[in-house]
């Protein structure tokens, strides 16, 4: 994934990260950093090589949940930076908070960003970290802090912390154990390390201002105790540290240069500066260090990103999982039917801003439809049977029970991939929606008296239905026009407005399809201030009995067609069994994306 040094991007668009880092690099603001050893070894880091990697950039998750659409476009941002500018990027898993992660998370975390066509490999060397593994140097930069007055330990309860915080109108007030010498705060500091203090008896502070405008910069906390095992370092530790104290030391250890966020992180960063500017001076970390940038994070209508409550969808069982195809996971997002080269189309078009917006869902969907186009074979499928009855069939062709041989290009701008095979019969199932009693204007599909072809075969006229006792049509007649075969010379020789798809009794297989639409019915759901539950879309699934044709016998799960007429369609990755593999068989296919976007209209 990284290019070579002297690799410049070729077009790409410009954004404002791009000329961040197109003057860092022509200013030489990296180019003296040294790397050596491992990240955590901070003496040998110091001491090392010179950096091979023009840029170092991270993808840093917590692994407490599944990721999402959001984090595609920080993956996409983070590895396509440092691919296109010859640097690296890493992969970091932030996990200082022990009771809500799991080795669960963390593998499917790996194998999304390997899904989206990423790897952290590079100069024969594998940068997959953990904020874990600097546990023992983050312990040792706190002493440093705590030797130089920068810290204290605060025994103060949490009620009485949030209440001396003061807001924004009012100043914080200085904590009674501020004043304590970094003698008593050593040994302190070390008490609570050795678990001779209960969960939650006291806190680790940077001592900064608690008067500061900004409410991160009043002594924010940087250790606290915890009893909880890791899933990386086990019982080895009793306090962990904090997020926004873990972060910038993570940053600086791995020599990143460029630490993107999100707009969230923007007023952490005077605190990211700050520490990052005393462990430099205390010569603990290289310099110059990483400086934190912020961007706008996505925004996706019909969507929530929230892991709180996507776990909340997940075990109320409004969805069936994790990778429910209606989930706006990366894993959901995969069994669905999109595509690694679709997200990373989605990323691009959509491009990176410091300002917050929402960006409409059907401009995923349009690059899901960019990408598949020239990729996915095509095939014939009726979503909604209703059964068509050739009445001179045998008149024509001699007998009720010839098959006539149909084909069709398996990708009509691709003739090298060869043609697919169906049979047309006496019996055929069409579209219930092809047949109207009473035509609407412009209606050109089937009706009394009307002619249409069928989709490379006949030209039929329709002389009528059946209906049953509640006047729901069972069954459409029509004749056989002879010798206007498709591909024959009498093809043209009756011009017809309408064409329908099609496929025959005789070889059609039965087909599970799952008609996914978006799981929210309001553009920008849990912004009202309702629940969000309410504004769950109750047609979010539909599941259909559905007839398709005999080529998609032998399709894999997770390949990819478009069902022709009705749009993209993805044989389900763990559901789907083919017709040819053995056993019974179990076709089933997910709706990924129409022809084009239809919500709401």
């Amino acid at each position: 994934m990284n290019s070579p040094a002297d690799k410049e991007p070729l077009n790409k668009p410009s954004n404002f990260l791009r000329q961040i880092i197109e003057r860092d690099l022509a200013e030489g603001t990296y180019a003296q950093r040294r790397w050596g050893g491992e990240p955590g070894d901070a003496q040998h880091h110091l001491q090392g090589e010179p950096d091979p990697a023009r840029i170092r950039t991270r993808f840093p998750p917590e692994p407490n949940g599944y990721l999402h659409v959001g984090h595609a476009k920080s993956i996409c941002l983070n590895f396509g930076l440092a691919r296109d500018y010859g640097g690296v990027c890493h992969m970091r898993f932030d996990d200082t908070n022990p009771e809500k992660e799991d080795q669960e998370y963390v593998d499917g975390i790996l194998d999304s960003v390997k899904w989206l066509g990423f790897n952290w490999d590079a100069n024969g060397t594998s940068h997959y970290y953990h904020a874990s593994d600097y546990f023992d140097f983050m312990y040792r930069a706190a002493e440093y802090l705590i030797d130089k007055g920068l810290a204290y330990v605060d025994e103060q309860t949490a009620e009485e912390m949030r209440h001396n915080r003061g807001d924004f109108s009012k100043p914080g007030t200085d904590s009674p154990y501020r004043s304590r010498t970094p003698q008593e705060n050593l040994a302190r500091f070390r008490e609570m390390r050795d678990g001779k203090l209960a969960d939650g008896a006291a806190v680790l502070r940077a001592k900064i201002d608690m008067a500061s405008p900004n409410i991160n910069m009043r002594d924010p906390a940087i250790y606290r105790i915890r009893r909880a095992t890791h899933h990386n370092t086990g019982d080895k530790w009793c306090i962990y540290p904090m997020y926004t104290y873990a972060h910038p030391i993570e940053d600086a250890l791995e020599n990143i240069t460029h630490s993107l966020c999100t707009l969230e992180f923007e007023d952490q960063r005077p605190f990211y500066d700050w520490l990052l500017d005393r462990l430099s001076e205390g010569g603990l970390i290289n310099k110059p260090h990483p400086q934190q940038y912020e961007f706008a994070r996505l925004n996706l209508t019909y969507v929530i990103t929230s892991k709180r409550k996507l776990k909340a969808l997940v075990d109320e069982k409004h969805v069936t999982g994790w990778d429910d195809p209606r989930m706006p996971t990366i894993v959901g997002m995969r069994r669905r039917g999109y595509t690694p080269e679709s997200i990373q189309l989605f990323a691009e078009r959509i491009g990176v801003t410091k300002s917050d917006s929402w960006i409409d869902y059907s401009t995923l969907d349009q690059a899901l439809r960019d990408d598949l186009d020239p990729k996915a074979a095509r095939a014939m499928a009726v979503l909604d049977p209703l059964k068509l009855v050739i009445t001179n069939w045998a008149e024509v062709m001699g007998t009720d029970t010839f098959l006539d041989d149909c084909t069709a290009p398996v990708h009509p701008h691709d003739e090298a991939r060869g043609r697919r095979e169906f049979k047309f019969g006496k019996e055929l199932w069409i579209e219930r929606t092809d047949y109207e009693e009473v035509p609407p204007k412009g209606y050109n599909r089937l009706y009394p008296g009307n002619k249409v072809r069928l989709k490379y075969g006949h030209v039929i006229e329709c002389k009528g239905a059946t209906k049953d006792a509640t006047g729901h049509i069972t069954e459409v007649q029509a004749e056989l026009v002879p010798n206007t075969k498709s591909g024959t010379d009498g093809a043209a020789a009756i011009k017809v407005k309408g064409v329908i798809t099609w496929v025959a009794v005789a070889d059609a297989l039965e087909a599970e399809v799952r008609l996914y639409d978006r799981l929210f019915a309001v553009e920008q759901p849990d912004t009202s201030g309702k629940d969000f539950h309410e504004e769950l879309n109750p047609d979010s699934l539909k599941v259909v009995k559905a007839y398709v044709e005999p080529s998609l016998a032998s399709a894999k799960p997770d390949e990819k067609f478009q069902f022709e007429r009705h749009g993209y369609f993805v044989a389900d990755r763990k559901d789907h069994r083919s017709t040819t593999s053995g056993g019974e068989g179990l076709p089933v296919f997910n709706r990924v994306a129409g022809m084009k976007d239809s919500w709401g209209k």
